[in-house]
């Protein structure tokens, strides 16, 4: 599992046109599963500790302006997008392959459980995008701010 995050002023998800998600002030998470992340990952300790990292990472600034608050600490909110190309392999060639990437039947089930434990931490704080649909995604990147967090370094 990858969560690539970016703390933002404002984001956004569309579709054809249509707003589906939005957020003021928070993060934007990119969720990516790889080939290895099974439909038993929501319940090993990896998945708790990303889940907490990401919510409880200390990146939002305090009244003296550091970087020393959470996004469980200001409030702020958390819009989660699927994303399978963070597990994109473009070592040879110029079109990336994406055999690295989990399935789409398993992969649904395990995005759709990530936006629910989220939401069971973040009571109506938490929007999300649309696990294979062809969104536009828009965001106002603050400070700017992205961090990657990888389940491998959390194994």
């Amino acid at each position: 599992m990858k969560l690539l995050l970016q703390r933002v002023k404002n984001g956004a998800v569309h579709i054809n046109g249509t707003s589906v998600a939005s957020i003021e002030h928070g993060l934007v998470v990119l969720v990516g599963f790889g080939a290895q992340d099974t439909e038993t990952l929501p319940t090993s300790a990896v998945w708790n500790t990303m889940l907490q990292k990401m919510i409880g990472l200390r990146i939002f600034s305090d009244e003296q302006g550091k970087m020393n608050l959470s996004l469980k600490d200001t409030g702020n909110n958390l819009l989660l997008v699927p994303q399978f190309t963070l597990y994109a392999d473009s070592r040879r060639g110029r079109r990336p392959s994406f055999t690295s990437a989990c399935p789409p039947a398993i992969a649904t089930k395990l995005f759709d459980t990530f936006v629910e434990n989220c939401k069971a931490e973040l009571p109506e704080r938490v929007q999300c995008g649309v696990f294979g649909a062809d969104m536009d995604v828009s965001l106002t990147n603050w400070g700017p701010v992205t961090i990657m967090l990888a389940s491998e370094d959390f194994a």
